[in-house]
């Protein structure tokens, strides 16, 4: 009977000590107000509360993930979201990173569906034969082309790419053309406006900003070859992607591209147990993850241990384990 009491008090203790484990007090560097990433904040928020009510996670808007590996380099934050190509820049101290940031460890991949898009007007296409965005350069074409903004990922993958497929800036001068610095929906005013031919960008398919160039104005999506995916790939980490035919109303058949993934980071200075907590977390109640946009219903416990550009934390990686999720 002693024994069976000593077992008893023992389980009572175990399970004491798990609910009385500290609650997360975490802050999360995120993008704009209102954006994606915010809502995404909300939702790991909300998972964390409903393992322990007292945790919170509080959202620190930000000018992206640029700016957050900074903070995540400086020790400044908690956590940060970031793109799987912005990590990679950081770990080689390209720019706009004066060195490499070596301190970065992954929690957790939320998505990697946010293909780029190349959509030219309908009419220049035709004029200069161009479908896909390697007959560009050689079509002498003057085109004026939009790229999100210094400090957005998406204009360095977007300038990447069409350099791959030979077009760059210089070329793009000699033939009458320019780049265009505009954000996403911008873009759409411009092309609208008929003050830009050319939008890219990289978010996921029929984003508002797409829709709006779709509905407003006559565009093809370009193609892209394979090569271009390829090297695209290898430089910024990310990985290839197919845009389904009839996404779009001028678009017949399947497009291939690459596509971008975020994914939640944390620095080794974080504890093993708030690594730990804060996966199994993320595990155990994804469905306040994946309720913040329905954007996010793709979004799984495989997924989010499927990236491969930085090492998963110690803690992450035991509670992904435990979940059956690594081996």
């Amino acid at each position: 009977m002693r024994f069976k009491a000593l077992a008893i008090a023992l389980c009572a203790g175990l399970v004491a000590g798990a609910a009385n484990a500290e609650p997360l007090n975490l802050t999360l560097s995120g993008g704009n107000p209102g954006g994606l990433w915010s809502l995404l904040g909300a939702g790991m928020d909300r998972a964390v509360k409903a393992s322990d009510p007292n945790s919170v996670i509080t959202y620190q808007a930000t000018g992206g993930g640029f700016a957050n590996i900074g903070l995540l380099g400086a020790n400044r934050t908690d956590l940060g979201m970031v793109h799987d190509a912005e990590v990679k820049l950081a770990l080689t101290g390209q720019p706009p990173f004066p060195a490499p940031i070596k301190n970065m460890m992954a929690i957790g991949y939320m998505y990697n569906w946010a293909p780029m898009h190349f959509f030219l007007t309908k009419g220049v296409a035709e004029q200069y034969g161009i479908d896909s965005i390697d007959d560009i350069a050689s079509s002498k074409a003057p085109l004026s082309i939009g790229i999100n903004r210094s400090g957005n990922i998406t204009g360095n993958v977007a300038l990447f790419m069409l350099a791959k497929a030979g077009l760059d800036e210089a070329t793009l001068n000699a033939n009458g053309g320019s780049f265009v610095r505009a954000g996403a929906n911008e873009q759409g005013e411009l092309m609208k406006d008929g003050r830009i031919d050319m939008a890219t960008n990289g978010i996921f398919i029929g984003h508002s900003s797409f829709r709006a160039i779709d509905e407003n104005v006559d565009v093809v999506l370009l193609k892209i070859p394979e090569s271009v995916i390829e090297a695209t790939n290898k430089e910024f980490g990310t990985s290839a992607y197919t845009i389904p035919a009839k996404s779009y109303s001028n678009q017949a058949e399947d497009v291939d591209t690459m596509a971008l993934g975020a994914m939640v980071v944390a620095t080794d200075k974080m504890s093993d147990d708030t690594a730990y907590a804060l996966s199994k977390a993320f595990v155990d109640h994804i469905d306040e993850i994946r309720g913040v946009h329905k954007a996010m219903a793709q979004l799984t416990p495989e997924l989010m241990v499927s990236q491969t550009v930085l090492p998963f934390h110690p803690g992450a990686e035991r509670a992904y384990k435990e979940a059956g999720l690594l081996k």
